[in-house]
């Protein structure tokens, strides 16, 4: 589904990728990992087009993927952010229904217009951001204003917004951090439920436990390149991987 290839990323002297290359198959999930610094996060931005990337390219459902960050969002790659990203002034509801507009046809003249079918449409998204706050458990929130709640549930409202732009995969940078244990548990039920909804999930993810325990493939960077990739307990065994950044053996148990 989506092909990584041969990535290269540099600012001024520094090189944050130095030829990265990957492949996520559709209906996983898979992990990207790597200590502070190894170009996880510029990956992403390279991948959602946030930066361009001095060679190598991405493709996407065998299509050559580019353009802007909305135009790429629209073809179904859509991601979330290191840090929290809601709009705190907002209610969980309008939120959500700002990660809608994607999905919108209709035009500045009919909205202007208060055409009626405008006002069906309107209904309708209004409907799915119901579905959406639903399905990440927030109902309860879902007239309350998004930056008064506790951090993990504005985590989860950033969630629902990347969901109601309806992805095909969901690109999430560091979901888990700042979570409590509990926040967490709730957090892998989550990701889980997404796959099920048969959307693959690409994750970056510093929490080690959370990352074996819920991956299909770890894709281990280092330096701003790829030193490993394979199922979980491939990951933990390997030998690059445990001096890079695990430790030990033992520290994702």
């Amino acid at each position: 589904m989506l092909v990584v290839e041969d990535l290269r990323v540099s600012f001024g002297g520094v090189t944050a990728l130095a030829g990265v290359s990957f492949t996520v198959p559709p209906g996983t999930i898979t992990s990207l990992i790597g200590p502070n610094g190894a170009g996880k996060t510029t990956a992403f931005n390279a991948i959602t087009g946030y930066l361009r990337p001095s060679q190598g390219h991405v493709t996407w459902e065998s299509e050559r993927l580019g353009g802007r960050p909305s135009d790429i969002a629209r073809r179904g790659v859509v991601r979330t952010f290191q840090k929290t990203s809601v709009f705190p002034g907002l209610t969980v509801f309008d939120n959500v229904r700002t990660g809608l507009h994607l999905r919108s046809r209709a035009g500045l003249w009919s909205v202007l217009a208060g055409m009626r079918r405008v006002r069906r449409e309107e209904a309708r998204l209004a409907e799915t951001a119901r579905e959406v706050i639903a399905f990440v458990g927030l109902e309860h929130r879902r007239d309350e204003v998004a930056g008064e709640l506790p951090y993990g549930e504005q985590r989860l409202v950033e969630l629902a917004v990347a969901l109601a732009a309806r992805p095909r995969i969901l690109l999430l940078d560091e979901p888990a951090a700042g979570m409590t244990g509990a926040e967490k548990d709730r957090l892998i039920t989550m990701i889980r439920r997404i796959r099920q909804a048969e959307v693959t999930v690409l994750l970056v993810e510093h929490d080690m436990k959370l990352v074996m325990g819920i991956s299909d493939t770890v894709i281990v960077l280092n330096h701003g390149r790829v030193i490993a990739a394979g199922a979980p307990t491939t990951i933990q065994a390997h030998p690059d991987v445990i001096r890079a950044y695990l430790g030990s053996s033992s520290a994702p148990a």
